[in-house]
C-alpha cells in the first residue's frame, strides 16, 4: 500500500515519496544512457593507457562495449540492461548516427570536443516527463572537416564548431525532439518529433533503436551473469522482450516501418580481420540502411538489437511524430496508444506544476525558463556507471587477458573499488565519468529538486566500496588517486541544512557521513601536510593549469610547494567540520569533543596561513596571500594573482552563542583555548563578538586582511569582470608572472577564454576564465561574513567606483553578474551563445541555453565542455538567490566615513602594486 502523501504536494513530489520510501520504484528507467562509451578508460585495456587511440569512434558502431552503452537522446534502466536511443541517417551522412561526435583529446585544438548541437529541455526528478532536442544537419556531416580543421588551429585560434561549417545554413536542418513520459514504474511512453526547419522537402532515416547491453561475452562475471536476452517480433506493431533479471517488456510501435534484427555483438571481420562467430553483429543496422545489405540483419527477426526502420519524407515548415511504447509485459490492457495523448499532456502539466511550486515568488518567465533548463541538464546528466577495477586489471575469462603493463598502470592501487550505480556526471560526453568535487557542487542545487537523491550521492562516495581503505575519496577515472579539493563535507553539510526546517533535519545523515568523512580528514592531514606545519600541498586540487607548475608533478626546482588553495581548503574543511560536530553535539555530548578537535585545527591552519615564518602565506606589501615555493629553507612567494589567493575567503564559519552555551565542554575547552592563545588575536578573526547576535565568527583572514583582498577581488581591472570573478587577474594581461629556472622560464598570463598552453593538458583553463564553483564558494562566503559584520563592514563595489555596499550586497551582484551570462540582453543575445546570433534571431533557437564548463572572462561567452550543467547549475541557485533578493544597486550607501583612504594593514603598509611585473629567479 502506497505510503500516506502530505496534502498539497504535487504529483511529482508524491512519486518522489514513494520512490524515496521504496514504495514504487519511479527511478528504475531515467536518463541513465552515457553519450560516449568509447574511449573511456573503463574501455581501455591497451598496454599503456591512451584510450582514445584503443576505442576511437570509428570502432563504437562495431565494437560491442564491456562496462556501459552510450546512444543519441535515450533511456536505460537504472543497471543499463535494456536500452532505448535514437539512430538517424539523412541519406548523405556516411555513418548512421547512433551516438554524438566529437574530437578526442588529441585532435581538438583545445582538447577533447564533441562536436553536436543538442539541448536538455525538460525533466523532473523522477523522469516521468522528459524532453531533449537534436538539430541534426540535412547535408552530409562534415567529420572529417571537423577534425582536420582543428589539428590545423593552433592553441592561439578558437575552436572550429559545427555550427561554423555552414551546414545549418537556410536551417538546412531538422530538429529531432525526443520525449518521455512514464504511465507507471515501467511503462515509458515515447514521442518523437521530426520538423523540417529547411526550405525544401527532405527525408530522414529514424531508427528507434532499443537493444541489450553486453553482458554475455566476457564469461561469469559476479553479479552480471545472465542467459542471452532476446528480442522478437510477437506481431505487427509490437515486439516482445525477455531478460532474466528484467523478467518480460515489449515495445509498441506506430506506422509504417521496416522491422531490423540483429546481434549486440562486435564485428570482428571489420576491425579484427578475423571471421564472426554468427552473422549479426552490432553495426548491421549501419549496414542495411547505408549500404542496403539485407543480408545483415536477421530475417528471423530475433536478436538483441530491435529498430523500426521509418523513412519520413517532410515538408518544409512541417513535422513528422512516431510514437512508441516501452512496458513491462501486461503493464497497460488494451490499445498502446489509446491513451498515450492523455498520459502525455496529464505529465507535462504536472511537470509545470513541480516546477511552479519550487520557483520563487516573483521569478520573471525569461529567469524561470532559464532554471528550467539547468535543472533538465542537471537530471538528464544522471548516467549509469560501471566501473570493477578489480576484474578490469585482471580481464575477463572469455576474453584474451590484459597486457601485464596494466598491472603497473592507472588506478592499480583501488582494486577495492566496485562502481555501478547512478551517478550525477560532469558531463555525459565529455566528461562521462564521474568526478567527486563536481558531484559535491551538483548536489547544491539537486537538494531543492530531490533531496533523498543529494543525500544518496554524497553517502555512496563514502561507501567502502569507494572510499580508499586509507580515507581517500576517488577523484575521477583517469586517476582516482589524483586529489580533487575537499568539498564533500561542505556539500553534505549544506545538503542537510537545505533539506529540513530547524529540529526536522536528517540527522542520521549528517552523523553518517560525518563519521566517515572522519577518515578522509585523517587522510588528508597525513598525506598533504609535507611538514606537519598546517601547510599543505594537495597538487593541482581541481585548478588544473592555475599555477606557474603542474602542481601535481615534482617541481623543476625541487622542493615543495605551500598552498594558499590548499591550506584554505582545509581551513574550510575544518570549519564545516566544527559546524557538523556542533550541530550533532546537541543531542549527543560525544560530538563535543571532536568540535574541540576541529576548533583547536582550525586555529593551528590560520595560524600558519597568517603568520607561521613571519606572515605565513600573506603577504603584507601587497595585501594577499600566495603560494610559497619552499627549496633549501627559502620561501620564494609565487605572486601570481589567481583564486589561489581568494581562496582564504571561504573559510568563514558563524558560531551560535545560544548553540555554544547549551555545550559545556566544548564552550570551556574553548574559552581556555582563547585566552592561552591571545598573541593570535591581531591575526585570526576568532576572538571577536558580533554586538548585535552576540555570535562569534571564525575566518582565516582578519577583517583588515579581508578588506585588502576585497580591494583587489572588486577590481574590474582584475578579477571583477561583467560576469563574474575571473580566476587570475587581468593585471597580468600587461603584466605576466614570470618565474625562471636556469635556463628555462615559466609564466602565467591572463587568458580569459581557452587555454594557451598544454600545462595540464585538456580543454581546461583556470588562467583567467570565470568557474562556477569558486564563484558560488565567495558568494556564500561574503554572505557569512556580512551576518557577522553587518552594516559595520561595507566595501567600495566595483572598487574605485565610489559606491560603498555591504557584504550581503556585494554578494547578490556578484550573484547578479554571473546570473547575466544567460539571460537576453536587449538585443536577444545570451553572453553563454558568444556572437552567435541565430541563438537571438531565430524562434527555434531562441529559448535554447547552453551551460558550459566554464566562461569567458570578457565576454561571457561559454567555453569547455558545452554540456557541463552539473557544477554550472549553481547558476540556477544563483539566478533564485538574485530573484528572492533583488539588486540593491540604486540604494548603496555612499557615506563619507566609508570613502575614507584604506586603513593601513598591521605594519602601515599600503595596498600593493597593480601586478607582480619582476621576473623571480631560482
Amino acid at each position: 500500500m502506497d505510503p500516506k502523501i502530505l496534502t498539497g504536494s504535487t504529483a511529482e513530489e508524491q512519486r518522489l515519496e514513494h520512490d524515496a520510501q521504496r514504495a514504487r520504484n519511479w527511478k528504475r528507467w531515467g536518463p541513465y544512457l552515457s553519450e560516449r562509451q568509447w574511449a573511456t578508460v573503463r574501455e581501455d585495456y591497451s598496454p599503456y593507457g591512451n584510450c582514445w587511440d584503443y576505442f576511437p569512434h570509428d570502432h563504437a558502431r562495431s565494437r560491442a562495449y564491456r562496462w556501459g552503452e552510450d546512444g543519441l537522446l535515450g533511456i536505460t534502466d537504472r543497471e543499463c540492461r535494456l536500452c532505448f536511443a535514437l539512430a538517424l541517417w539523412n541519406g548523405k551522412d556516411p555513418i548512421l548516427k547512433e551516438r554524438f561526435f566529437g574530437l578526442t583529446g588529441s585532435e581538438g585544438n583545445h582538447g577533447e570536443d564533441v562536436k553536436e548541437l543538442y539541448y536538455y529541455l525538460d525533466s523532473t526528478p523522477t523522469h516521468s516527463y522528459m524532453k531533449a532536442l537534436y538539430k541534426y544537419p540535412q547535408a552530409e556531416y562534415p567529420y572529417a572537416w571537423l577534425v582536420d580543421e582543428n589539428r590545423r588551429r593552433g592553441l592561439g585560434a578558437s575552436e572550429f564548431e559545427l555550427i561554423d561549417t555552414g551546414v545549418f545554413n537556410e536551417d538546412r536542418y531538422f530538429d529531432v525532439l525526443a520525449e518521455y513520459a512514464k504511465a507507471s514504474e515501467n511503462d515509458m511512453l515515447i514521442r518523437l518529433t521530426i520538423a523540417n526547419r529547411g526550405p525544401e522537402k527532405a527525408t530522414l532515416h529514424l531508427l528507434p533503436t532499443l537493444w541489450f547491453r553486453n553482458t554475455w561475452s566476457w564469461g561469469e562475471i559476479p553479479e552480471e551473469c545472465t542467459s542471452k536476452p532476446l528480442i522478437a517480433l510477437e506481431r505487427d506493431g509490437l515486439a516482445h522482450v525477455h531478460h532474466d533479471q528484467l523478467g518480460e517488456y515489449q515495445l509498441a510501435y506506430e506506422g509504417n516501418a521496416t522491422l531490423l534484427f540483429t546481434e549486440n555483438e562486435t564485428n570482428a571481420r571489420r576491425l579484427h580481420g578475423y571471421e564472426n562467430a554468427q552473422p549479426f553483429v552490432k553495426d548491421a543496422f549501419h549496414e542495411y540502411v547505408l549500404r542496403g545489405r539485407t543480408e545483415a540483419v536477421n530475417a528471423g527477426q530475433t536478436g538483441t538489437k530491435f529498430a523500426p526502420h521509418y523513412v519520413l519524407t517532410v515538408e518544409p515548415g512541417q513535422s513528422q511524430v512516431v510514437r512508441l511504447r516501452l512496458s513491462a509485459k501486461n503493464a497497460i490492457s488494451g490499445h498502446a496508444f489509446a491513451d498515450f495523448d492523455e498520459i502525455f499532456g496529464q505529465r507535462v502539466k504536472e511537470a509545470d506544476e513541480f516546477y511552479n511550486a519550487i520557483s520563487p515568488a516573483g521569478i520573471d518567465e525569461e529567469s524561470k525558463k532559464v532554471a528550467r533548463q539547468g535543472y533538465a541538464g542537471l537530471l538528464w546528466s544522471k548516467q549509469f556507471y560501471n566501473y570493477v577495477i578489480r576484474d578490469w586489471l585482471a580481464g575477463d575469462p572469455a576474453q584474451p587477458p590484459p597486457p601485464v603493463e596494466r598491472k603497473f598502470g592507472r588506478n592499480r592501487e583501488w582494486t577495492h573499488l566496485f562502481n555501478r550505480d547512478v551517478i550525477s556526471m560532469p558531463d555525459k560526453w565529455e566528461y562521462p565519468w564521474f568526478a567527486a568535487w563536481d558531484l559535491a557542487f551538483h548536489m547544491i542545487p539537486f537538494s531543492k529538486i530531490d533531496p533523498h537523491f543529494a543525500k544518496r550521492q554524497l553517502i555512496l562516495f563514502l561507501r567502502e566500496w569507494y572510499m580508499h581503505p586509507n580515507g581517500q575519496i576517488p577523484a575521477y577515472e583517469f586517476a582516482f588517486g589524483d586529489v580533487n579539493p575537499p568539498v564533500h563535507a561542505w556539500a553534505a553539510w549544506r545538503v542537510y541544512k537545505m533539506t529540513g526546517p530547524r529540529g526536522q533535519r536528517d540527522r542520521a545523515f549528517l552523523e553518517s557521513t560525518f563519521q566517515k568523512l572522519l577518515l578522509n580528514f585523517t587522510w588528508w592531514v597525513n598525506r598533504k601536510d609535507a611538514e606537519g606545519n598546517n601547510l599543505f600541498s594537495g597538487g593541482f586540487l581541481g585548478l588544473d593549469n592555475i599555477g606557474v607548475f603542474d602542481r601535481s608533478k615534482p617541481l623543476p626546482t625541487g622542493g615543495f610547494l605551500q598552498q594558499a588553495d590548499g591550506t584554505a581548503w582545509m581551513g574550510f574543511y575544518c570549519l564545516t567540520m566544527l559546524s557538523m560536530a556542533i550541530e550533532l553535539a546537541e543531542t549527543n555530548p560525544v560530538y563535543e569533543d571532536m568540535a574541540s578537535k576541529f576548533f583547536e585545527h582550525f586555529i593551528g591552519i590560520s595560524d600558519a596561513m597568517n603568520s607561521l615564518g613571519g606572515t605565513g602565506l600573506w603577504d603584507e606589501e601587497e595585501g594577499f596571500y600566495y603560494d610559497q615555493l619552499k627549496v633549501d629553507g627559502q620561501m620564494i612567494p609565487l605572486r601570481t594573482r589567481s583564486l589561489v589567493g581568494l581562496l582564504p575567503l571561504i573559510a568563514v564559519e558563524n558560531l551560535e552563542t545560544a548553540k555554544i552555551n547549551k555545550l559545556p565542554g566544548f564552550q570551556k575547552r574553548m574559552d581556555w583555548f582563547l585566552n592561552y592563545r591571545k598573541d593570535l588575536a591581531s591575526l585570526i578573526t576568532y576572538c571577536e563578538v558580533c554586538p548585535s547576535t552576540g555570535n562569534r565568527m571564525l575566518a582565516i583572514p582578519t577583517r583588515e586582511r579581508l578588506r585588502r583582498a576585497l580591494r583587489y577581488m572588486l577590481d574590474e581591472n582584475e578579477f571583477f569582470s561583467p560576469y563574474g570573478l575571473r580566476s587570475v587577474s587581468r593585471a597580468h594581461h600587461d603584466h605576466p608572472y614570470i618565474f625562471r629556472v636556469g635556463n628555462e622560464e615559466y609564466r602565467v598570463d591572463y587568458v580569459p577564454g581557452e587555454g594557451t598552453s598544454y600545462l595540464f593538458g585538456g580543454n581546461s583553463n583556470w588562467r583567467g576564465p570565470i568557474w562556477f564553483p569558486i564563484n558560488f564558494l565567495i558568494v556564500e562566503a561574503l554572505e557569512r561574513y556580512h551576518l557577522f559584520y553587518g552594516q559595520s563592514f561595507k566595501v567600495e563595489c566595483p572598487t574605485g567606483s565610489g559606491n560603498m555596499a555591504t557584504l550581503k550586497e556585494v554578494a547578490d551582484e556578484l550573484s547578479r553578474r554571473l546570473s547575466s551570462i544567460f539571460l537576453p540582453d536587449e538585443n536577444g543575445m545570451r553572453p553563454c551563445h558568444g556572437e552567435i546570433a541565430k541563438y537571438a534571431t531565430d524562434p527555434h533557437w531562441r529559448d535554447l541555453v547552453l551551460f558550459h564548463e566554464y566562461f569567458h572572462g570578457e565576454t561571457g561567452r561559454g567555453c569547455g565542455a558545452s554540456h557541463q550543467t552539473g557544477w554550472t547549475a549553481l547558476a540556477v541557485k544563483l539566478l533564485e538567490n538574485t530573484i528572492e533578493h533583488p539588486d540593491r544597486s540604486e540604494t548603496i550607501d555612499r557615506d563619507s566615513e566609508s570613502q575614507a583612504p584604506e586603513v593601513r594593514g598591521a605594519t602601515g603598509a599600503k595596498r600593493g602594486r597593480s601586478a607582480s611585473r619582476s621576473a623571480v629567479a631560482v
